[in-house]
């Protein structure tokens, strides 16, 4: 099972965490042949399996990632209602993280909700937005929660990458109020060691 380095993640859920960072460190190397900047990076172990689903289509990766979560949940102790993963703001040919969602509801013998909220409006992708508030101004009534599915249930948020937290901070607040839930806890796979 992949090594992990649980760290706290900062949001208005009751507690959350990241398997671990994603990066360890990155330098700037220079430019490739068409002047985009190359980096010498090193990822954690869960952060280079991650990478390797996300950005190379390596779906081997998924279950050591599911493996580490599921894990990490199991020790965690808290007692989720279901799982419910952030939905995807970028068109794939498959979504990452909800290939890591069903994943980790079936080690978990957790249901999975994919329609207990739903995209409301078109939202630009956050992590072209620098500004906090901004990316939280860009979020505000996005969200469509099904009251009926979650009312009175502990969630468990999950994401494959945490970045500001701003997209789980909205569907946080949208299950809270929209979804009167009995509480929401937030899992991500990687942390980004910058906020932007």
């Amino acid at each position: 099972m992949a090594s992990i380095n649980p760290i706290r993640i900062p949001g208005n859920w009751r507690l959350g965490f990241a398997l671990d960072y994603h990066t360890l460190h990155s330098q700037f190397v220079g430019h490739d042949e068409f002047g985009h900047p190359i980096f010498d990076t090193e990822r954690s172990e869960i952060g280079d399996l991650l990478y390797r689903l996300k950005y190379k289509a390596d779906r081997s990766a998924a279950n050591e990632i599911v493996e580490a979560a599921a894990s990490f949940v199991r020790r965690w102790k808290i007692k989720p209602d279901l799982i419910l993963p952030v939905p995807p703001s970028k068109r794939r040919n498959f979504q990452p993280v909800l290939l890591l969602a069903h994943g980790l509801a079936a080690k978990l013998g957790l249901p999975l909700c994919l329609d207990c909220v739903t995209k409301v409006r078109g939202t630009p992708e956050v992590k072209n937005i620098y500004e906090y508030d901004k990316r939280i101004a860009a979020l505000e009534n996005a969200f469509n929660v099904k009251k009926s599915k979650v009312q009175g249930r502990v969630v468990l948020l999950f994401d494959d990458l945490f970045r500001s937290g701003a997209t789980m901070d909205a569907l946080t607040k949208a299950l809270n109020e929209q979804g009167e839930v009995a509480g929401v806890y937030a899992l991500a796979v990687t942390r980004t060691r910058s906020a932007l």
